[in-house]
C-alpha cells in the first residue's frame, strides 16, 4: 500500500474513533439525566401512583437500551483503536 492510502485510512479511524467517543459521551450524559429523573420521581412525596410507576419502568428500560448501546460502542471503539495500531505500525514500517 501507499504511504497516502496508508494515511488515507489513519485519517479515516480517526475520524470514526472521535465520533465514538461522542456518542459514548452523550449516551453517558442521557443516562446521567435518566437516573437523575427516576430519583426525583421516587423522592416524590405523593405515594408512587401508577402513572409515576409507569414513568421509572419507561426511563429505566431506556437507560438499560442506552447502556447496552454503549457496550457495542465500547466494543466498536476497540476495534477501530485495533485497526489505527495496525495501520499506524504499518505506516511507520515504510
Amino acid at each position: 500500500m501507499s504511504i497516502s492510502f496508508t494515511s488515507s485510512i489513519i485519517s479515516r479511524l480517526k475520524r470514526e474513533i472521535t465520533e465514538i467517543e461522542q456518542q459514548i459521551s452523550t449516551h453517558k450524559n442521557k443516562i446521567s439525566k435518566i437516573s437523575a429523573k427516576v430519583k426525583q420521581l421516587q423522592k416524590n412525596p405523593q405515594d408512587h401512583t401508577d402513572l409515576i410507576s409507569t414513568q421509572i419502568k419507561k426511563l429505566t428500560a431506556q437507560a438499560e437500551q442506552l447502556t447496552d448501546k454503549q457496550a457495542e460502542l465500547t466494543k466498536q471503539l476497540s476495534v477501530k483503536n485495533a485497526e489505527l495500531r495496525l495501520q499506524t505500525s504499518k505506516s511507520s514500517l515504510k
